[in-house]
């Protein structure tokens, strides 16, 4: 099937937001890291543009879905996907334990330790997404669900055909190999990426050289 314009992400756009998340998610890790006081590495982000209905389609698993929507700054939701079972780990880590998984769906309990881990996490990437768009960003607290892909839908996949999915490498010291998944609407990405863009041609000093055109040299060939 064919994609209309505007559906597609050019690799400059890829690369952009493999770099935002690199940026994020490092930072994200760094947080999951002190708290968890095991070693968490974050890597690799894949871009890549699918529909809600491909979602469902390659991950017909239970995943524990996080839910971050913007409140200033950016506009939209962006969801961030784990694995039941790593985030079954993480609740253990939080509450003191090994890490060990030893349940098959989350209790209150554990979800609200999950919670209070991807809460710190997404606090500190949004921190440093204010940075790197240079304006104030904040955050709702996430919310937190168990979805199986399999028999339902994601809360962004009904409004918006195109989704964006960012893959990234997800590993936690000795007990969790898997990978950590963000789904953003591709019109969010699209105008993500305007935004960053005009401030990097502020910052680049573009807006003085308007302000105060150099003399005109010699033209390229």
């Amino acid at each position: 099937a064919s994609t209309g314009p505007g559906t597609e992400l050019s690799d400059f756009e890829k690369d952009t937001l493999g770099e935002i998340g690199n940026i994020t998610m490092g930072t994200a890790a760094t947080t999951l890291s002190t708290i968890l006081r095991k070693k968490v590495s974050i890597t690799t982000p894949q871009v890549k543009v699918i529909s809600g209905q491909q979602l469902e389609d390659d991950y017909p698993l239970p995943y524990t879905v996080v839910e971050v929507q913007y409140t200033e700054g950016l506009s939209g939701t962006n969801v961030l996907v784990i694995k039941e079972e790593d985030a079954c780990i993480i609740a253990d880590l939080m509450m003191g334990g090994e890490g060990i998984c030893e349940t098959t769906g989350l209790d209150d309990i554990q979800l609200s330790a999950v919670g209070e881990a991807m809460n710190q996490m997404m606090g500190s990437a949004t921190t440093s997404l204010s940075s790197m768009f240079n304006r104030r960003i904040d955050i709702a607290p996430p919310r937190l669900t168990l979805m199986d892909f399999g028999k339902e839908r994601l809360p962004l996949s009904s409004d918006h055909k195109e989704l964006v999915r960012i893959l990234f490498k997800m590993e936690i010291e000795g007990l969790v190999n898997s990978e950590i998944m963000q789904i953003i609407p591709l019109e969010s990405v699209k105008n993500m990426i305007d935004m960053l863009m005009g401030n990097t041609a502020e910052e680049s000093g573009l807006e003085g050289l308007l302000e105060n055109p150099a003399p005109p040299g010699p033209s390229p060939a």
